[in-house]
């Protein structure tokens, strides 16, 4: 297939140059160029202009950093009316499902199909094609991207539109409250004389373990935050969530609670660290290095 990426960035370049080593024709497009340039080596053609990119394109996929971006993209940009009258939209981006149903009614109205399709895995997720990923749509169009989707990882198709990233913002509830428990759980034995690297072992395979544990718990024993999902990217979905909780009338006190650390530990300059950077946030409030 003809498939433009709109978004060549810590996401989207893996995934651009997997759909090229899959065999697709990838139109890669990007605010700042020399990000998709790095995909010419792999065989994609770049655009400067992302209605360029798409012109041709049976499929589009965006992976922009926020709603408005994406918006901003489709509608201002002019990707929308460069559409092919067949083509597909699928926003792989994290954003709120206000956003993604507005989108989505907005292009089915020009008579383009949509989907919000974002992702979990990370960027080895993306590198490795193992991504979890979540899709709000109609049955018929999630079924025609499949074939997109399989270089990615695993889709699972949960409802009509704006309900992939409202499972996306439950996977990023549950990422970011769990990174805070393993650092807060990890530096409380450290505080108190275990060794942190120990006690993780000693957990593994109890019913604390977890993807968390193993993996964001391995950063903080090495104190290695550089940046797979960033600080902000974090704080961002958590606020999408409540955004999304205030909208229809649910109470999140645990998702306000850490919306409030992650935020804390932005404004004492955290915000490119990897987002178990909330362990430092959280050892600097107990006086630990």
């Amino acid at each position: 297939m003809k498939i433009a990426v709109l978004g060549i960035g810590m996401m989207g370049y893996p995934m651009a140059r997997r759909l090229c080593e899959a065999g697709h024709t990838v139109h890669a497009w990007n605010r700042t160029q020399t990000k998709a340039d790095r995909l010419a080596p792999f065989g994609a053609t770049i655009h400067a202009q992302a209605a360029d990119a798409v012109h041709s394109a049976d499929v589009v996929i965006c992976l922009l950093e926020n709603g408005a971006v994406v918006g901003d993209v489709l509608f201002s940009k002019g990707v929308a009316k460069a559409l092919k009258p067949d083509a597909m939209v699928i926003d792989m981006s994290s954003i709120q499902p206000a956003e993604a149903r507005d989108h989505a009614a907005r292009l089915s109205e020009m008579g383009r199909t949509h989907l919000d399709a974002p992702v979990s895995g990370g960027t080895l997720g993306a590198e490795q094609g193992t991504l979890a990923i979540m899709v709000g749509g109609k049955p018929a169009a999630f079924e025609r991207a499949q074939a997109v989707f399989q270089v990615f990882g695993r889709a699972t198709h949960v409802g009509p539109h704006g309900t992939g990233q409202l499972a996306k913002l439950a996977n990023q509830m549950i990422v970011g409250i769990t990174i805070g428990a393993v650092a807060e759980a990890l530096l409380l034995c450290e505080k108190g004389g275990a060794s942190m690297a120990k006690v993780k072992e000693a957990i593994t395979g109890g019913f604390a373990d977890s993807r968390i544990l193993q993996v964001h718990g391995q950063r903080m024993v090495e104190r290695d935050f550089t940046p797979h999902g960033r600080m902000s990217v974090q704080l961002k979905d958590l606020r999408n969530a409540l955004a999304t909780a205030e909208e229809i009338g649910f109470d999140a006190p645990i998702t306000q609670l850490f919306e409030k650390l992650y935020s804390d530990g932005i404004d004492h300059g955290l915000t490119d660290l990897d987002h178990a950077g909330l362990f430092v946030e959280l050892a600097s409030r107990n006086g630990m290095r």
